[in-house]
C-alpha cells in the first residue's frame, strides 16, 4: 500500500496502530451498535434504500477505498487519501471514528469521535452487517473474525505457487478486476495471503453465506487456494 502523500494523516496512522490493535480484540454487538448509529444517522444513511445526504451512504463500506463513491463530493483530504490507497477496514474505520479530524485533517465530518473502544466495536459490528451481503464479494475482513474456519496449521503455512495461481486466476477475474479497482465487487488484488486463505476456506466450509463463492471455493483444493493467495498477494 502506498502511503506517500499522507503526511497530513501521520498522526492518524500512528493512532491506527494503537486504536486498531485494541479494537481487533473486541467483538462488537450489532444491536447495541444500532443504538449508537442514531448519532450518525443525521448525516449518513445505510440500508437498501440509502441515499447520500450530508455524508455519503455507508452500505458496503468495508473493503472499499476511501472516497469511493463517484457521485458524492468528498473533502479534499479524504479524496486524496483514497487516491493514495487508504481502504476502509476494521482497523482504519476504528481509527477514523475515534477522532475523524485527527485521522484526516480537513475532513468535513463534524463528529468529535467515539472514544470508548467497546462502543466503537459495537458500531463497527452494525456497519459490518451492511457489508456482509452477497453483492460484497468477498465480505469485509471483520466477517472472518466472526466466522473463522478451523484449519490445521499446515494449511495456513502452505506456500502457494504464484505462477500456478496466475493460471487459475482468470476465473476469479471474470468478476474481480485485475487492476484492483472496486466497481461494486471489491478488489482481491494485494490481499494478504492468510486473509485470502481464511476467506476461501470460510466459503468452502459454508461459514460465509454467498452461494456462488461457496460453489467456487468448494471446487478448489488447498493447494489451489494457496496458489491463488500467493498470486493475488503480489499482483500489480
Amino acid at each position: 500500500m502506498a502511503w506517500r502523500g499522507f503526511s497530513h494523516l501521520a498522526f492518524g496512522l500512528t493512532l491506527l496502530g494503537a486504536a486498531g490493535a485494541d479494537a481487533a480484540t473486541e467483538i462488537g454487538d450489532a444491536e447495541r451498535g444500532a443504538a449508537i448509529w442514531q448519532e450518525c444517522a443525521g448525516c449518513h444513511a445505510i440500508g437498501p434504500d440509502a441515499e447520500h445526504g450530508i455524508g455519503p451512504k455507508l452500505n458496503g463500506i468495508f473493503g472499499r477505498r476511501a472516497a469511493g463513491h463517484d457521485d458524492f463530493n468528498y473533502s479534499k483530504s479524504l479524496a486524496r487519501a483514497g487516491r493514495d490507497g487508504l481502504v476502509w477496514t476494521f482497523e482504519t474505520l476504528d481509527a477514523y471514528i475515534t477522532n475523524p479530524r485527527t485521522f484526516a485533517s480537513g475532513t468535513r465530518m463534524s463528529y468529535p469521535g467515539l472514544k470508548d473502544t467497546g462502543q466503537r466495536a459495537d458500531l463497527l459490528a452494525f456497519l459490518r452487517d451492511f457489508s456482509d451481503k452477497p453483492r460484497d464479494i468477498p465480505e469485509a475482513e471483520p466477517t472472518a473474525r466472526r466466522t473463522v474456519p478451523e484449519l490445521p496449521p499446515e494449511v495456513l503455512a502452505m506456500k502457494g505457487d504464484p505462477e500456478f495461481g496466475e493460471y487459475l486466476a482468470s476465473e476469479c477475474q471474470t468478476c474481480h478486476r485485475a487492476d484492483g479497482v472496486d466497481v461494486g465487487i471489491p478488489s482481491i488484488t494485494l490481499w494478504p495471503e492468510e486473509d485470502f486463505v481464511l476467506a476461501m476456506h470460510a466459503y468452502k466450509q459454508k461459514l460465509r453465506p454467498h452461494p456462488v463463492m461457496q460453489m467456487m471455493a468448494g471446487r478448489l483444493t488447498e493447494e489451489e487456494i494457496a496458489a491463488l493467495a500467493a498470486y493475488f498477494a503480489a499482483a500489480e
